[in-house]
């Protein structure tokens, strides 16, 4: 998948129905164009996955909540569980209403390496970029200073559209669904995850210069306003800030359900809150 990513821009969130979703893809296809991996897709839209990384105290998520100004994520982007295809190791920060991103992308099986902190190397990684190389040390170094761990698998369909340029960007992201992931694996199935902004698609803004005239009207036809829409923030308060903890129980039943496979019996879990065992589930669209 080509990177699009763009080291610095502004990022401008708005929930909206699918009505008006509906209704912005002809105004929005008359100043971009459809990116090349929505097209031909159900939707118009093409899955996208991250793992994110914090600490037991969820610092990152509190920062968040909290409105820090200065503010990062630090979060595995992928595409699909095929070992060819790249997992990014991404840092997202917030220096005031300016997003900077750094990212490099490696190999699916250096993952787990990488994330318990044995340093990247050429093999590891899908280029030879050395500003990749940089990003994941850089990444690396930010894991350990907060001991963060993955936490949090999130998963969307994103509908997106692009200028030639790649410094105008408009995306729609629809079933946002989040669940504890605190294993350093990278995977696709989802089991009993909780679904953020239910009835809203997320409609993101993104330019790297100045504000595309364009936009204004955009913003008046969907007749929406600016909001927040932390896709893990909101996971996070949907699955509980104790679930997301590395204690014993959670990791177990994790550890069970990762090794589950058609035909095995399904595992059954003692909860207080719930008198039921999970079952595996599969979101649409995934294979």
């Amino acid at each position: 998948m080509r990177d699009r990513m763009q080291q610095s821009r502004f990022e401008l969130k708005y929930l909206i129905s699918e009505n008006t979703a509906q209704r912005l893809r002809d105004f929005v296809r008359c100043y971009l164009a459809m990116d090349e991996y929505s097209v031909g897709r159900p939707n118009y839209s093409y899955p996208v996955h991250s793992l994110y990384l914090d600490s037991d105290n969820l610092e990152i998520y509190w920062r968040t909540v909290n409105g820090d100004k200065n503010r990062f994520k630090l979060r595995l982007r992928y595409y699909s569980d095929n070992p060819d295809t790249p997992v990014f190791f991404e840092i997202k920060r917030r220096m005031k209403d300016v997003i900077l991103k750094q990212r490099g992308g490696v190999r699916h099986s250096a993952v787990p390496l990488l994330l318990n902190g044995q340093l990247p190397e050429e093999k590891h990684m899908i280029t030879k970029d050395p500003g990749s190389l940089v990003a994941v040390q850089r990444f690396q170094a930010l894991m350990m200073q907060l001991n963060a761990k993955p936490k949090s698998h999130i998963f969307y369909q994103r509908e997106a559209y692009v200028a030639d340029s790649d410094e105008v960007r408009v995306t729609m992201d629809r079933d946002v669904y989040s669940e504890p992931n605190l294993s350093p694996r990278v995977k696709v199935n989802m089991t009993k995850p909780v679904l953020s902004y239910a009835g809203f698609v997320i409609l993101e803004l993104k330019f790297t210069n100045r504000f595309p005239n364009w936009f204004r009207e955009l913003v008046r036809v969907a007749d929406t306003m600016q909001c927040g829409a932390a896709k893990y923030v909101s996971g996070v308060g949907l699955l509980g800030h104790a679930r997301l903890a590395a204690h014993a129980e959670v990791l177990e039943e994790e550890s069970l359900l990762n090794n589950f496979r058609p035909g095995d019996d399904l595992p059954t879990f003692e909860r207080q809150d719930k008198g039921m065992a999970p079952k595996p589930w599969l979101h649409r669209g995934l294979s």
